[in-house]
């Protein structure tokens, strides 16, 4: 079946259809985009189409990115976005057939999410300097961020009208605009009180602004502002393993699992459509299991 819309004219119709359909986030988009349009340089490297067969191009393309120190995970991930588009355009009517019809998806372990140890946690949530109104945001975003498993983006777009200390909930809005009610738990509940008394309003040049956690000009701070903020107190508290935007929620998830909670409980809590997607931490659960038999048995 041919097509009159270019190359560039189908991703763009992809995506749109992504963000209407499915919410997708800026970051998924973003992605998205950057696999297809390193597949479309591919091809047109090879003076082929986007919607031709890809049995020969592909896999040589895969071999030559293994050769240039890509991951199998990051070729997972390329070819995850293919098969989208190219499932997009079929069901679009744009293709009559799929061009990766014989392109195997490697097969890949998940690995294990960066995580912190609880007594590593408790440095971390330490570490803001409680004398500075920054400081006092900063416990009170971390507490909120461990307490709740929120990502970072839930974090900082939250609004004052999405708290309910009162009955110790946020209402987050997670991916696919998808809202979800999280209890707090007593810590967060009390440094989000001490904040609200104190810090925000001395943060803000008009408290009016529904921003809970306030950059500049009131905004809701960035998250890329709030990452950096994490690192610095992660120095200050003496944690020097490699750390991600979400390590407190890989945190959250498996500390509820090492204390006993039901996997689909913590599947509510972070917002997982897919029960298959919570289920990486009982693996990390389990390696933490094993590491204390191993210390602490003596037959370990």
């Amino acid at each position: 079946m041919e097509t009159t819309m270019d190359a560039g004219t189908l991703v763009d119709a992809f995506l749109d259809g992504l963000w209407l359909e499915r919410g997708a986030s800026d970051n998924t988009l973003a992605a998205y985009r950057h696999d297809l349009v390193a597949w479309i340089a591919r091809l047109e490297s090879v003076d082929q189409r986007l919607l031709a067969p890809a049995g020969v191009v592909l896999p040589a393309w895969l071999d030559e990115r293994r050769e240039a120190g890509y991951s199998l995970r990051s070729n997972a991930r390329l070819l995850s976005s293919l098969r989208g588009f190219y499932r997009w355009a079929l069901a679009e009517g744009v293709l009559d057939h799929d061009p990766l019809a014989e392109v195997r998806l490697p097969r890949v372990r998940p690995s294990l999410p960066d995580t912190l140890e609880e007594v590593e946690v408790e440095r971390l949530l330490a570490a803001p300097d409680l004398s500075t109104d920054l400081g006092v945001r900063d416990r009170a975003m971390l507490e909120v961020l461990y307490g709740a498993g929120l990502r970072v983006s839930e974090l900082v777009g939250l609004t004052t009208d999405a708290v309910n200390l009162r009955q110790g909930v946020v209402r987050v809005r997670g991916k696919g605009g998808k809202d979800r009610l999280v209890p707090l738990g007593e810590e967060a509940i009390d440094w989000l009180s001490r904040y609200l008394r104190s810090a925000r309003g001395a943060l803000m040049a008009d408290i009016t602004r529904p921003a809970l956690f306030p950059g500049r000009g009131d905004r809701c701070l960035t998250r890329q502002a709030f990452w950096h903020r994490i690192k610095a107190h992660a120095r200050t508290a003496g944690i020097d393993r490699p750390l991600s935007p979400h390590t407190l929620r890989h945190a959250f998830a498996t500390h509820l699992l090492n204390h006993g909670a039901n996997l689909r409980v913590v599947q509510l809590l972070l917002g997982h459509s897919d029960l298959s997607t919570t289920q990486i931490y009982t693996h990390v659960a389990q390696v933490r299991l094993e590491a204390l038999h191993a210390d602490h048995h003596p037959r370990g």
